[in-house]
């Protein structure tokens, strides 16, 4: 069966704040714990075409996928996919966005699947998602409300 996550958090920041550094892609390296690298291949009006290096696993071994982004900042969401889906069949991942009276709500949805060679299955994948986008999430929130104070 398919596996599905949805994660999300409030950062007590402006929306404009929080959209501005969330899909400065060249920046996710400083903003996520995870990658290593991000480098964009193409840039077509909302759509961009990037590649996402991981820090090596605990085998040493150095995750590396092309995914494709396009943002909508009228409607407050951004859909992605990955083009080089490695291990998956396929991965896709949706980040809305909302204004609260708290600051800035940012919800994470993925939908993926494993390919049947995988070297882990859809429950192993959809744990290890919801094990980590909280932790990913907060530092987010972190980095962007500390940028927040220095505006």
């Amino acid at each position: 069966m398919p596996g599905h996550t949805e994660n999300e958090i409030t950062i007590a920041a402006p929306l404009d704040l929080v959209w501005d550094m969330t899909n400065d892609l060249e920046r996710w390296p400083q903003l996520f714990s995870e990658y290593a690298s991000c480098e964009v291949l193409s840039r077509e009006g909302d759509t961009v075409t990037f590649r996402l290096t991981m820090h090596p696993d605990e085998n040493g071994k150095v995750w590396s996928w092309v995914s494709e982004r396009t943002a909508d900042r009228e409607k407050l969401i951004v859909r992605a996919r990955r083009v080089e889906t490695g291990p998956f069949a396929y991965m896709n991942i949706v980040w809305e966005y909302e204004e609260t009276p708290a600051g800035t709500r940012m919800h994470w949805t993925q939908d993926f699947a494993m390919k049947p060679d995988a070297p882990v299955d859809d429950d192993w994948m959809t744990d290890n998602i919801n094990r980590n986008s909280p932790i990913q999430l907060a530092l987010i929130r972190d980095r962007v409300e500390a940028a927040c104070t220095t505006h």
